[in-house]
């Protein structure tokens, strides 16, 4: 499923977010988190999102500065596999349930190879519930879960610049494996 929705009109304590046309700068990842917070709150935008309980839905949001920005329910027990977003800097923020980002951190080499051996230590996990958010740079490595037997999670991610690729890998122990290279007219 995807839609196209306009960005939520932010709160009056909040300052409005440029659009794309009138934006002086390339958003930031602070920007990115600061957008997918703020439309995280948006009770009417949150509660409007389809939940299908089989697969995961969407519907793409307007970011801010040009960015691609998207609102997505998860079904329990369901998540992403190990991927990566390439040259783009991400934000998210759970608006519902809670969700599970387990990263590498390390930053992978951008082509040239198929199969990686992990070096111990580089595994990061975290528990983000309503409101829970952060923002990460180019060619993180990560998958997101939605690990309740019985909830629905919604959240919001901005991508900027927006995304040119997706990389999906299959890990088995400390070997990551390139699987898959998906762009944007394979999920658009």
């Amino acid at each position: 499923m995807s839609l196209h929705i306009p960005a939520p009109s932010p709160s009056p304590s909040a300052s409005p977010t440029p659009s794309p046309a009138t934006d002086p700068h390339t958003p930031t990842a602070a920007d990115l988190l600061d957008f997918v917070r703020r439309t995280a709150t948006d009770r009417e935008l949150v509660d409007s999102l389809p939940l299908d309980p089989e697969g995961r839905t969407w519907v793409r949001l307007e970011g801010p500065g040009g960015s691609e920005a998207w609102l997505i329910g998860w079904p329990p027990g369901t998540g992403t596999g190990w991927h990566d977003h390439a040259e783009s800097l991400g934000a998210f923020a759970t608006a519902r349930g809670t969700l599970t980002e387990n990263a590498l951190a390390v930053r992978l080499p951008a082509s040239g190879w198929k199969t990686l051996e992990l070096t111990d230590g580089l595994d990061r996990s975290r528990r983000l519930g309503p409101g829970g958010s952060r923002a990460f740079g180019s060619h993180h490595v990560h998958e997101v879960l939605n690990e309740s037997p019985d909830t629905h999670a919604v959240s919001v991610h901005a991508y900027y610049p927006p995304l040119p690729l997706i990389r999906r890998f299959s890990r088995t122990g400390a070997v990551l494996r390139l699987e898959q290279v998906e762009r944007p007219e394979d999920w658009q």
